[in-house]
């Protein structure tokens, strides 16, 4: 909204300043400034609320030291996350870009699915929730929508250089630039660090873009769930996000300028420059929601903010096409999601061998299994934290490792 009228006001009355709107890192830091400044400043009167409310998290007794003292903490916090995260995208960023628009209606469907969970939990008093079937299915229609965009819509394109040709005497280099709608995405640690998933079809594009639609589904559903189970001591999911994040807002800037992208040769994808400031103002969210989430925590994001923050890693990873990285840059997801399916595929087993189920973890997800061994929840927070600091690193580096 600031952009376009910024945008007129530059250019019919030459306004002082208003020129800056024009630069994506002006705009992204604005955004970083503002997503932060909500969260900090309505953080308190709505925690407030919400004790009077008595919206409290319910909890478990797990046999968790420390646990029971949680007990009446706030929950659906994630609905902070989420205003922190759309105002100011809203104000500042190009609204009539496709990625954006991706990203806005990423952020209200997966926001919307955990609300629904955290409503049954905490206003219906059912501690399962929403169905995980209803969950899944809400995730696979997300899947659906932004596979279908990426694959069919105009603006989504990916731009090549061609070098030609010459005469009989001498070359003459000519590098002309062609947009093309295509299904390729960036593989890690390979020379030609382009795929393209009409590989897997034989080069039957029709087939090729089904493939990329079920791709869409399983990132989104895999990511927003494995988020959802991270989400389990006070700062965790918080501050092992904030990491992805600013990898995945360095990749978008990179990816949409075409003097870096054909320096570190990597695709250039025009127009995803501008998730720059989406990336940032979720960044200052998460950083200003750390403010009241780590520990002791005065609020939960309940699944509200997980389900909404592992969807929307997984649309924007999918946006800049670099959705076979999120193994590396979610390494914390991905070890807590299978320290889960572990320990119930294990359990089944040992129950239907030995009569009795047993296990390899002390509990599930790793976080858990880590707190009874008596190690403090900061503790715990902190070096995942580093561990995925390190993570973020290493994804940014497969830029020029090959």
């Amino acid at each position: 909204m600031l952009y376009t009228l910024f945008r007129y006001l530059d250019r019919v009355y030459d306004l002082p300043g208003s020129g800056m709107f024009q630069y994506i890192t002006f705009r992204g830091v604005a955004a970083f400034i503002i997503a932060m400044l909500i969260v900090i400043y309505i953080g308190k009167p709505i925690i407030r609320k919400l004790q009077k409310l008595q919206i409290g998290e319910e909890i478990r007794d797990l046999g968790l030291e420390g646990q029971l003292a949680k007990k009446g903490t706030p929950t659906m916090g994630g609905i902070l996350i989420l205003l922190a995260i759309l105002i100011p995208v809203l104000l500042l960023a190009r609204v009539d870009n496709i990625y954006i628009m991706l990203m806005v209606i990423s952020t209200v469907w997966c926001g919307a699915i955990g609300f629904l969970d955290d409503y049954i939990k905490v206003f219906r008093h059912n501690k399962d929730g929403l169905k995980g079937k209803f969950k899944v299915v809400g995730q696979i229609g997300l899947g659906i929508i932004v596979g279908t965009v990426m694959c069919f819509s105009e603006s989504v394109v990916v731009r090549e250089s061609n070098v030609v040709e010459g005469n009989d005497s001498h070359t003459i280099t000519v590098e002309r630039f062609e947009d093309i709608k295509t299904t390729q995405t960036t593989i890690p640690f390979f020379k030609e660090n382009e795929f393209d998933y009409s590989w897997l079809t034989g080069g039957n594009q029709t087939v090729a873009w089904i493939v990329y639609v079920l791709m869409a589904i399983l990132i989104v559903t895999a990511v927003s769930n494995a988020a959802n189970l991270t989400d389990g001591i006070d700062g965790l999911l918080t501050g092992v996000s904030i990491p992805i994040v600013v990898v995945l807002g360095v990749l978008a800037y990179l990816s949409g300028h075409i003097v870096y992208a054909d320096y570190l040769n990597i695709m250039f994808i025009p127009d995803s420059g501008e998730l720059l400031v989406f990336a940032l103002a979720m960044i200052g969210a998460l950083l200003g929601f750390l403010w009241y989430n780590s520990f002791p925590a005065q609020i939960f994001m309940g699944d509200t903010g997980s389900l909404a923050i592992g969807g929307i890693i997984a649309v924007f990873a999918l946006c800049i096409r670099k959705e076979l990285l999120l193994p590396i840059m979610c390494g914390i997801f991905v070890v807590e999601a299978l320290s889960v399916i572990i320990q119930r595929r294990y359990f089944a087993y040992t129950k239907r061998k030995y009569g009795e189920g047993r296990r390899i973890f002390l509990m599930a997800p790793i976080h858990h299994h880590f707190q009874k061994q008596n190690i403090p929840e900061s503790k715990i927070t902190m070096r995942f934290i580093i561990i995925s600091l390190l993570l973020a690193a290493i994804s940014l580096i497969t830029l020029k490792i090959r």
